[in-house]
């Protein structure tokens, strides 16, 4: 969920805003109702990269090769310029 909130009341209600935004919400900080910044949770780049290699890890499992060769791959490739 997203939430607005003019500079000043960011400035008043900062703490709060950090409490928000560690429970997952987003908060845009506008000035003069133009929006000027968001504030959003430090993503975790550490779990996505376990979760991407898991998912590669799956996608691998259940893969199965085709019935070229690597060297019919390579000699295919050579015919077309």
């Amino acid at each position: 969920m997203t939430i607005t909130v003019g500079v000043y009341e960011a400035k008043a209600k900062l703490s709060e805003l950090l409490d928000r935004v560690r429970e997952g919400e987003e908060v845009v900080i506008t000035r003069r109702g133009v929006p000027v910044a968001r504030l959003a949770p430090v993503e975790d780049r550490a779990a996505r990269m376990r979760a991407a290699f898991e998912a590669l890890k799956e996608i691998r499992a259940h893969a199965k090769p085709g019935p070229e060769s690597i060297r019919e791959l390579i000699e295919e490739g050579r015919r077309y310029p």
